[in-house]
């Protein structure tokens, strides 16, 4: 089937989203997704920030849709024409999506260790707005223990339900879910239960915010005053395949995680073992740094790429307005020519 987004044609396979497709083509085009995740099973269709406009439906039905779909849950179909950036009902659209989210979303970025890898940051520094029309007061919950590993900021969370999916998909004993409903619904374990799962560290890579994090790693570091390097080791765990990222500060590794592709999802999930209890460097076989985007925090900090010399080139012109008052208030030590000393009892004006 041929499909077109935003005037970049691509062929692909029948059941492939539009989320997908233009994963194929990539750049601009592509939606952003807080709640898709492309390794769990019936994801997608809750955040709405991957809204499109399908110009044209298909060859055989070419009349456009009327109401702006979710790419991540939309079939393609042969000849469909669909504007993702280049409509502005999309972007709207977006805005507005993300003007909803961050309604009970605190500023916690100052403090967050999710900043600097956030998709909750890059959305809104895409797409927020500056200013807020929200003047009702913001929704909380009570600070929730589940577990010595992970740390859950229930504020925070946006109910993608990944965690969720994470713990159904990979583990066999769920203990957490989304309890009671509207804007009470909220991540807990029912009964108070520590998550201790073997593949529950997992639940941190997936979550697109800060409302889960890394206990071992709280408050340790910022994540661009890391270097990741991509490392492995002979995993015994049934189900991981013991590929990572560790995260070094010198010769310290103060975190390790699954391996993200460019759209922020793992590769292959990996257990508790080896994302929590092995941090020293003897544990690891290190591959080499990781690349990353662009545009990314993280690249910011990134040592691979080469640096051009800073020069900074001044005028003569911009200082030149300093030459002359420091000739006007020179003391009387400094001699002065006749036409200075003119200028400087009389003025130039």
């Amino acid at each position: 089937m041929k499909v077109t987004i935003d005037g970049q044609s691509i062929d692909v396979e029948p059941g492939t989203t539009i989320l997908q497709a233009a994963r194929m083509i990539g750049g601009e085009s592509v939606p952003p997704a807080m709640c898709y995740y492309t390794k769990l099973k019936g994801s997608g269709g809750k955040c709405r920030c991957c809204l499109v406009e399908v110009a044209k439906g298909s060859d055989n039905d070419p009349r456009p849709m009327p109401k702006l779909m979710a790419s991540c849950v939309t079939g393609c179909q042969d000849g469909m024409e669909i504007n993702s950036t280049a409509s502005e009902r999309v972007q709207d659209a977006r805005k507005s999506v993300t003007e909803f989210l961050l309604i009970n979303h605190p500023l916690d970025c100052p403090v967050c260790d999710q900043a600097g890898e956030c998709d909750l940051q890059n959305l809104s520094f895409k797409h927020g707005k500056s200013q807020t029309r929200y003047i009702e007061k913001k929704r909380t919950f009570e600070p929730e223990d589940i577990g010595p590993n992970i740390q859950l900021h229930m504020n925070r969370c946006i109910l993608c339900y990944r965690c969720v999916m994470v713990a159904d998909q990979l583990t066999d004993d769920r203990v957490h879910g989304v309890m009671d409903r509207g804007d009470h619904s909220n991540i807990s374990t029912c009964i108070s239960k520590a998550i201790t799962n073997e593949f529950s560290g997992n639940m941190i890579d997936v979550c697109p915010v800060g409302a889960l994090t890394d206990k071992t790693f709280r408050f340790k570091s910022r994540v661009w005053f890391n270097k990741p390097f991509d490392a492995h080791r002979e995993c015994t765990t049934p189900g991981c395949c013991g590929k990572t990222t560790v995260w070094m500060f010198g010769n310290e590794i103060q975190r390790v995680t699954g391996r993200k592709d460019e759209f922020h999802e793992v590769d292959n999930f990996i257990c508790n073992t080896c994302r929590f209890d092995k941090k020293e460097v003897s544990d690891w076989t290190i591959e080499g740094p990781r690349k990353f985007e662009k545009f990314s925090v993280i690249n910011q900090n990134n040592y691979t790429r080469e640096l051009d010399t800073v020069i900074i080139e001044t005028e003569k012109g911009i200082l030149k307005g300093r030459d002359q008052d420091r000739k006007k208030i020179s003391m009387p030590q400094v001699p002065l020519s006749e036409t200075e000393k003119e200028v400087f009892t009389e003025g130039n004006i």
